[in-house]
């Protein structure tokens, strides 16, 4: 019986990293997309299982002949620009590797005969300004994007979403709310707290954790549930469906940063860090994993104290092996 393929792009991200790791226990051949000198740290351990190759999505005939050679079963495109926040810096490159790099992906992906799904992870981002503001959000919910991030998203998940519609591509949409874990990079606010609290406890640090605003509230999962879902959304979703993955609860980023210092035997101070606040936040994104949880068995098996004590780990460690 012939082994099942998976094409991952990103897949030396961070969850690009935890997705490949998942389908290779489930028994696929999992291949991915690498940058030019992108690091593999966060694949290290599982590079030898892998079959990596160059590839810059912004170029439409590389596409098209990595994928015509691989012709895997399963494609989970999750290359993109990942902050929010520097997609207002770097708007064309957010929206060219967003929007142009997915389509490329897309119409290569057309000509694969035995492909069973097209993956595409969106973003709760995406959403943007909705009414009332502390609503809990399902699929349904209008999109109205207000960073160049969210923007890029949305309009690739319409191409998505086009492409199953007018030439039958099996592809599905996934808006990701926020999920975060070992891994993830500094430029996001639980790994950007959890280094500070690292540093400080090695003593490479004064006492004090930056902050931005700690008042929005956000839908956080755990990396390691949301590529699960991924992956039983490809096996079990339905074509041309957008499903959310998502805890279903809205926590402050106060409250992130109260648990954070709770696991720190360190005495610690916060400082508000005016270049840290953002101009169009959302002051809260929450969301519904019930279509998911109801077509796929989808659930949370981590808690969100699991996720901080984890990454907060990974940082104590990341310090002490640097000299």
């Amino acid at each position: 019986m012939r082994r099942r393929s998976a094409f991952i792009t990103g897949i030396a991200g961070f969850a690009g990293s935890y997705l490949a790791e998942e389908l290779l226990q489930a028994g696929l051949a999992v291949s991915g997309s690498l940058y030019e000198d992108e690091p593999t740290l966060n694949i290290e351990t599982i590079k030898g299982d892998l079959r990596l190759l160059p590839l810059d999505i912004l170029h439409a005939d590389r596409c098209r002949k990595v994928l015509a050679r691989l012709k895997p079963d399963y494609i989970f495109h999750l290359a993109a620009m990942s902050s929010v926040g520097r997609s207002f810096e770097r708007e064309a490159i957010t929206f060219r590797v967003g929007f142009e790099g997915t389509l490329n992906l897309l119409s290569a992906a057309v000509s694969i005969q035995r492909l069973r799904m097209f993956l595409f992870v969106g973003s709760a981002d995406a959403y943007g300004v909705f009414s009332p503001k502390n609503k809990t959000l399902s699929e349904n919910q209008p999109l109205n994007p207000i960073s160049p991030y969210g923007i890029a998203k949305a309009a690739a998940e319409h191409t998505a979403r086009y492409y199953h519609r007018q030439h039958g591509l099996p592809a599905i949409v996934v808006r990701a709310f926020n999920h975060s874990g070992p891994r993830q990079g500094d430029g996001f606010v639980i790994p950007s707290f959890a280094k500070q609290i690292a540093m400080i406890e090695a003593g490479r640090r004064k006492p004090i954790v930056s902050v931005g605003d700690l008042s929005t509230r956000r839908d956080f999962s755990d990396v390691r549930d949301i590529v699960r879902g991924y992956h039983q959304i490809a096996e079990k979703g339905k074509s041309g469906e957008v499903y959310q993955l998502c805890s279903g609860r809205a926590v402050s980023i106060r409250k992130i940063l109260e648990m954070l210092l709770s696991l720190s035997p360190a005495r610690i101070d916060i400082n508000v860090d005016k270049a840290r606040l953002r101009k169009s936040d959302i002051p809260v994104l929450r969301g519904s994993n019930r279509k998911a949880a109801q077509s796929t068995g989808f659930e949370t098996r981590y808690t969100l104290k699991d996720t901080l004590r984890d990454t907060l780990e990974y940082w104590r460690e990341r310090i002490r092996e640097r000299p």
